[in-house]
């Protein structure tokens, strides 16, 4: 093996794993597979034209200088991101551990507890400053959190305001532009309309059904919003608030004065500003409004004991089930940053919160003194960080700039001429003294310097927070290091992540996230800079941003790519609204129809109501294939009002479809375009890609494809791809001079990740980024082969063999032996391993997907594993053992029960917990038993002052 080869290290399967490989499937070379698996009309030609792959440790020396390239200036421009401190204990305990950053989306609950736990402390501390009893575990940023308490809004009207067409959103005029830009952009194509300006002079008018304000404002103005809050409801509106989650903590919360949804972000809560992201946004509501609130909720439930414990709640409010009826399309959130946040608050507690507060606030006020003795005018009365300035006669803009920036210091500039400037956790008594240097050299004043601010009295009347918060005992016991590491890793142990076993879900790509490719991300460089400074201040990240977009238009085959969308589920809508914008562009806006196979994933159709489309699902033939008769039919009989397809390919079944050319050719003959899902993306990677197969426009998941961790259910990134008619409808940012289609607060979205997938297409190349591809698809057919005999495999290809994952059979064993599918899911736990996905696309049924990452020796100890509860299950059908004692539907086991003084089943505690020899060496040991999947959504407890008493 090439010891230097990134490649070598990240594919699992070695060239001498081959031979036995290939012969359990059944051909004889790895090539032989792949042309009987990939259709030969849509594979490429050559190889793709990338750089020649780099080693680790030139990749390594590569981002070092990249990161060079940008200049850390002190940054005071705010307007939605603020530098913060992240406690090294945390960042180096969770942000830098893959136990955090490799698991997925807690929907197994009992081997989540750990993240559930830590995402229930983040829900909390949203709802005690927020004081709203409900909020959600993440969002995705604050602007896409301002659209969706739009729809929410929208959701919320009564049957008269629907009946009378009530329609009308608005937006106070000091809200951040970004927020308004992303606004316009999810609100208009459903239906609604926006009225900005100053919420003192609004009069109220039965077209309008709810509000959006913010506190502080866009100036850093805090206004009371009391009276407006009450005239809104008594005109029959809701009211949203987008607040700063810092200012909370001295600032009467909105919860408090009748706000009916709370919004906002995160980051200041221990986040770098990451070029603009990722972090989480928060949203909070009230209780009544659950079954309308995006998002997952993380609540209180109890085992089959009684034990405590914590699971994803309401999930039939998801897009997975709902589809195009669900509220929102949301899927991947921000799970690690609000995981983060959530610590933060539990390391500092109130106190500590109130203390960062208080000095960032005090600084704030001595800055306001200091600045009108010199002259300058502040215009905020009444603020918490952020002053906004006017200048003196003899001050102007370029001169003011000119010498901030030879100090290393920007600040904000507005249009009119006026200068902003926020403080943050960040900000010393030195940092103070220089900022007052700077405005005393152009107003040609002398400034002394300080040795200390005084603290400031925080707010008074209405205005100041006078109820307590984070009461709980979790946020005032961790404050010394080494009890919130201890805290940190009693909570990491009950969870199950790539550090620990493969996980199997399918339309998930589980793949190995490199150590090389992770490590960039704790360079400061990379984690300190504002996403507004100047271009030349970030040199390193646009370089790496444009070298990022030119690979991902080469693997794709397309002439443009946004890398805003921070979600796969963003990504669609994204695409989705690319296509609107051209279609009336061309006179064809009429265009309301999206065709959509019954086998898509829920975000599919839920994405495209979002982008204002009617979803029209196509049949699937019983070989899992879109129905092309069918196909065709509907695609004809609505040709004038069809919008577009959208496909996954491979699809969500498992396959390669043979007619996938000929379906693009009959969607552009009716004059629409193709969507691709790039879900599957990980089978197509060098082999084939969107642009030979036909298609318009595609969302990549960063977060699947392209090496990007999953966080335990975010950070993403759902760039698109796209080919030369619809570039002129990217997205844009306000950052460009052109709002349109903005689709995040940040002008590249979650950029601080960016060099993960960077990272990954470096060193991989070309030929190790098709290798990988292989990979991936013989190890799905070697799980195949492997299980077929047993389970059964539902969809195979035209030739027999599956893409990259494959749906396992289960039905007629619920059928025979009354053991379901999530019977056989909670099982894996006891053998350690994360279930593959549950009952999608076929109910009933297990989706696999091993990924490339794997060796064969995880996949033979799997098979083994499978075929191990196969017998298991067989026991049962044969009355071996009792259909309603068995260790299948007792399943999972928990460390408590097995050493316990009581065992009342009728099989050996050994057969529950060390049922094959490789669970006795690497037993991975669950502490709560089967969680009550109905009690906490019964009785909703979101926060950690819940009790079932």
């Amino acid at each position: 093996m090439e010891t230097t080869k990134f490649a070598n290290r990240h594919i699992g399967i070695e060239e001498k794993d081959l031979p036995q490989m290939l012969g359990k499937i059944g051909v004889k070379t790895l090539d032989e597979l792949i042309d009987k698996t990939i259709p030969s009309q849509i594979r490429l030609k050559q190889p793709l034209p990338l750089a020649p792959a780099m080693t680790e440790r030139e990749f390594a020396m590569h981002i070092a200088e990249l990161a060079s390239q940008n200049k850390l200036y002190k940054t005071y421009i705010g307007a939605g991101w603020y530098d913060s401190v992240t406690p090294a204990v945390i960042q180096r305990n969770v942000f830098e551990n893959p136990v955090w950053y490799t698991s997925y989306t807690p929907y197994q609950a009992e081997i989540s507890q750990g993240r559930l736990e830590a995402l229930l402390n983040f829900q909390t501390v949203v709802s005690d400053l927020t004081a709203m009893p409900l909020a959600n575990c993440s969002l995705l940023d604050e602007a896409t959190a301002a659209a969706e308490a739009a729809t929410m809004m929208f959701g919320l009207r009564s049957r008269a305001q629907q009946k009378a067409g009530a329609d009308t959103l608005f937006v106070d005029e000091e809200v951040f532009p970004q927020v308004l830009a992303v606004i316009r952009t999810r609100a208009i194509p459903q239906g609604m309309k926006i009225r900005t300006g100053n919420y003192k002079t609004l009069e109220f008018t039965p077209d309008i059904f709810g509000c959006i304000v913010q506190y502080p404002n866009n100036s850093g103005s805090v206004e009371d919003y009391r009276a407006f809050t009450e005239q809104a409801h008594a005109a029959g509106c809701k009211v949203a608030v987008d607040a700063d989650i810092m200012a909370l903590v001295l600032l009467t919360p909105p919860g408090e004065w009748g706000a009916d949804i709370v919004f906002g972000s995160t980051q200041r809560l221990g986040i770098p500003m990451f070029y603009g992201g990722p972090s989480a946004a928060y949203f909070a509501t009230r209780d009544e409004y659950k079954r309308y609130m995006p998002g997952r909720i993380i609540g209180l439930s109890k085992d089959k004991y009684g034990h405590l414990c914590y699971r994803m709640a309401l999930q039939t409010r998801e897009q997975h089930i709902k589809r195009e009826k669900a509220t929102s399309n949301i899927c991947t959130a921000q799970a690690l940053l609000a995981t983060m946040s959530g610590f933060y608050a539990v390391y500092h507690g109130p106190e500590g919160l109130k203390e960062i507060a208080g000095r960032i606030h005090s600084i704030a006020v001595w800055m306001s003194k200091q600045l009108t003795r010199l002259g300058y005018k502040q215009l905020n009365e009444v603020f918490f960080d952020t002053l906004r300035l006017q200048l003196p006669d003899h001050v102007s803009v370029p001169k003011l700039r000119t010498i901030a920036l030879s100090k290393e210091i920007n600040l904000r500039y507005f249009d009119n001429g006026e200068v902003g400037l926020s403080i943050d956790e960040a900000t010393t008594v030195a940092d103070a003294n220089l900022l007052m240097t700077v405005f005393g050299i152009a107003a040609e004043e002398p400034v002394p310097d300080v040795a200390e601010i005084p603290d400031a009295p925080a707010f008074t009347g209405d205005l100041k927070r006078t109820s307590g918060f984070l009461s709980h005992e979790v946020f005032n016991r961790y404050h010394t290091e080494t009890e919130m590491m201890r805290y940190i890793k009693r909570l990491e142990r009950k969870d199950i992540s790539l550090a620990h076993s493969m996980i199997s879900l399918g339309s998930c790509t589980m793949k190995l996230n490199a150590a090389s490719e992770m490590l960039p991300l704790s360079n400061m460089a990379w984690m300190g800079m504002h996403p507004l400074v100047p271009e030349d201040q970030a040199q390193g990240y646009r370089t790496l941003i444009a070298n990022l977009s030119e690979q991902l238009k080469t693997i794709t085959g397309f002439a443009g790519v946004t890398l805003q969308p921070n979600s796969g589920a963003a990504g669609e809508y994204t695409g989705l609204r690319i296509i609107r914008s051209y279609l009336e562009s061309i006179g064809q806006g009429h265009r309301n129809l999206v065709l959509i196979p019954a086998s898509a994933h829920g975000t599919n159709p839920a994405s495209a109501v979002q982008a204002g489309y009617q979803p029209l699902t196509c049949a699937c033939d019983e070989h899992g294939n879109v129905d092309l008769n069918d196909l065709r039919e509907k695609a004809e009989a609505n040709r004038d009002n069809l919008a577009a397809l959208m496909i996954t390919y491979p699809s969500t079944h498992g396959i390669f479809e043979e007619e996938i050319a000929e379906i693009c050719q009959i969607i552009h003959a009716c004059g629409a375009q193709v969507y691709m899902d790039g879900a599957n993306m990980n089978a197509q990677v060098g082999l084939t890609n969107p642009g030979t197969i036909g298609a318009d426009v595609c969302h990549l998941n960063l977060h699947k494809t392209f090496a990007s961790p999953h966080g335990g259910g975010g950070p993403g990134v759902g760039s698109v791809c796209v080919a030369e008619h619809l570039v002129p409808f990217l997205p844009g940012h306000a950052l460009f001079g052109n709002d349109a289609n903005e689709v995040s607060a940040a002008p590249y979205g979650s950029a601080g990740i960016l060099p993960i997938t960077y990272a990954y297409i470096c060193m991989m190349g070309a030929d190790g980024l098709a290798r990988a591809t292989k990979a991936a698809i013989l190890n799905a057919n070697y799980l195949a082969a492997c299980l077929k005999d047993t389970y059964g495999i539902v969809y195979h290809g035209k030739n027999g063999f599956v893409g990259h994952e494959m749906i396992l059979e289960c039905r007629k064993i619920h059928e025979e032996s009354g053991i379901s599918e999530n019977d056989i899911a909670k099982r894996l736990m006891d053998y350690g391993y994360h279930a593959p996905t549950l009952s999608f696309p076929v109910h009933g049924t297990l989706m696999v997907e091993p990924t490339e990452s794997e060796s064969l020796a995880e996949l033979d100890n799997f098979v083994d594993t499978m075929q191990a509860i196969w017998k298991e299950i067989e026991e049962v059908k044969n009355g071996d053992a009792a259909r309603e004692d068995n260790v299948l539907v007792n399943a999972p086991h928990p460390e408590y029960e097995v050493v316990g003084n009581q065992w009342n089943h009728g099989y050996s505690r050994e057969k529950a917990a060390y049922p094959i020899e490789s669970v006795r060496w690497n037993k991975f040991w669950i502490n709560v038993a089967r969680v009550d999947n109905t009690l906490g959504d019964r009785k909703l407890l979101p926060t950690r002052y819940g009790s079932f008493d």
